[in-house]
Parts: structure tokens; C-alpha cells; sequence
């Protein structure tokens, strides 16, 4: 992963954050602007697994009330030496996930009760596994930040579109705050992308070696992409700003939220992970994944 991308792409928000703060007060609004910034990101860097949770109405799960959800993550979360996450269920018919959290040892994953009803228990180990990857490679803190930000930058230059912007800044006033409405959520919106897809494929990957078979999170991406349209997440329309945490994109398409696509395409993923399979050195023997009757087991979170 290009981690030296990733801080220059978050460098790019801060600055497009601090520009429109200059656009709409000079100097001082830039400062104003970087100050701001930085206060989110301490804000995003505590309390950004319990926001996106409550964001999403999830409810926590537990050997109780999900057995076998609550085993498949803890059987993957030992196959890739991580913490046991914490682990959230969401009423929702949409069949969707994501992870979140600061860091592995302060993390969550959480999946759609549509997920769960929809997909067998090796493609869950494989949409977990392609979680608990995010959460190895840190992803959820940046990604979560990112959303921040990008959010940000949308409110304050609609902000600047109704209030005209500073009329003594170089004579900027409502041509800057035009242009700052207009270009700057789009371009928050490319660098939010740009982070969102280099980081899924690189999440795929590792999924497929923590859950040691890269078809099952393949199967579970062709069903999960064909499901998502049928169902409408109020949640996640409410906050597009989250939909890139999701495994895949949650909104519908029908507001201008869903202008620039958070997530590469589900095709190229699932054939990436088809190559990956094709020259698989893992460890796990194909035959022994079968039991006498033909079924597959799986493995040791089935």
C-alpha cells in the first residue's frame, strides 16, 4: 500500500479545506480553516468507530444473538493475529459491512442483517476477512478522517454560496464563493475516491490470505453487488460521507452524493481476486475444504 499517496491525498482535503477558508475570509479564514481541520481530525481520530456505529444504528453482537456471526469473526480475527473486534450487527435489508475504528486494538466490524441472510458462511468469512484487513492496515482511521474532511468541505463552501464570501478579499467575494460551491466538493470528492479504491483492492487481497481462499470474498462481492440495488439504505443516504467504508457502495445514485463513485469496479475486484486464486500459494488444501457428502466447510470458523 502507498501510504506516501494516502498522506498526500490527505494533505490535498486539508489544503482544499484551507482554500476555501481563504476564498470566503483571506488569511484568516484560511487559519480559521486549518485550525478546524485539525480539531476533526482529533475528533475523528477518538470517537469515529462509535459515530459511524450510531451513524448506522448498529447493535452490538455477541455469542448470544449471533453465534455463528460472532464465531466466523473470531476464528478470522486469530487466523490474522488481530484483537478481537468489537462486532455490530445493522437491521437492514441491504446486504452490506464495514469496519471502523482508531486502530486494531480500538475496532469494530459490522454487518447488515440482508448480508447475513443473503450470503453462505464462507462468502461472510470472506467479507469479514476483507474487513479485518482495513482494520491490519489501518485503513478505518484514514478513511474515516477522509470522510471527515470531504464532509467539511462541502458544508463550508455551501456555506460561502449563501453568505457571498469576503468582499474586501482581492475582490474574490461571490465569484470565489461560486466557484468554491461548485469545484470543491468535486474535487474532495475525487481525492475521497482516489484513497477509497487503492486501499479496497489492497483490503481484498489481504482478506483473501487471512480467510485463505480468495473465492469466497469473490462470490460474496458478485452477490452483495447485485443486492445493493434492491435496497434502498436510508442510513447511509442520509450520510453519503460513510458509503466508502462499506465493502460495497451503499447509495442508490439518485442524488448528486453518488456523483463520484467511492469504490473501483466490482468486476475488476472479483477478477483480480480470481487471478490471485489461479496462482494461490496458500496453505490450505482444496480437497480437505470439502466433507464426505460434497458440501464445503468453512474452515475454522464454519
Amino acid at each position: 500500500m502507498n501510504y506516501t499517496k494516502t498522506a498526500m491525498l490527505l494533505a490535498a482535503l486539508t489544503a482544499l479545506f484551507m482554500g476555501i477558508g481563504y476564498l470566503l475570509g483571506g488569511t484568516g479564514g484560511a487559519l480559521i480553516a486549518f485550525f478546524i481541520a485539525l480539531a476533526m481530525n482529533l475528533f475523528s481520530y477518538w470517537k469515529s468507530d462509535k459515530m459511524v456505529l450510531r451513524m448506522h444504528h448498529a447493535v452490538e453482537a455477541h455469542e448470544d444473538n449471533a453465534p455463528e456471526f460472532f464465531a466466523i469473526v473470531r476464528g478470522l480475527a486469530e487466523a490474522a493475529d488481530l484483537p478481537m473486534p468489537a462486532v455490530y450487527l445493522i437491521k437492514n435489508p441491504q446486504p452490506n459491512a464495514f469496519a471502523t475504528g482508531r486502530n486494531p486494538e480500538n475496532a469494530a466490524v459490522a454487518a447488515t442483517t440482508g448480508l447475513l441472510e443473503l450470503l453462505e458462511p464462507e462468502e461472510v468469512a470472506g467479507v469479514m476477512a476483507h474487513e479485518l484487513a482495513h482494520i491490519q492496515n489501518r485503513d478505518t482511521l484514514i478513511m474515516t478522517m477522509t470522510a471527515t474532511i470531504a464532509g467539511a468541505i462541502s458544508m463550508i463552501a455551501n456555506f460561502g454560496l449563501f453568505f457571498g464570501g469576503n468582499r474586501n478579499n482581492n475582490g474574490i467575494g461571490i465569484v470565489g464563493a461560486i466557484l468554491a460551491a461548485i469545484i470543491a466538493p468535486m474535487a474532495a470528492g475525487i481525492v475521497q475516491m482516489a484513497i477509497s479504491r487503492t486501499r479496497e483492492y489492497a483490503a481484498d487481497r489481504r482478506g483473501a490470505e487471512i480467510c485463505d481462499h480468495p473465492l469466497w470474498l469473490a462470490s460474496a462481492l458478485g452477490k452483495i453487488s447485485r443486492g445493493v440495488g434492491k435496497f434502498e439504505n436510508m442510513d447511509a443516504e442520509r450520510n453519503p460521507a460513510s458509503a466508502h467504508m462499506f465493502i460495497i457502495n451503499p447509495l442508490s445514485g439518485a442524488r448528486m452524493d453518488n456523483l463520484f463513485s467511492t469504490h473501483p469496479s466490482t468486476e475488476n475486484r472479483i477478477a483480480a481476486l480470481r487471478a490471485m486464486e489461479q496462482n494461490w500459494d496458500g496453505t490450505y488444501d482444496e480437497v480437505d475444504d470439502y466433507g464426505d457428502d460434497g458440501s464445503q466447510n468453512a474452515g475454522p470458523w464454519g
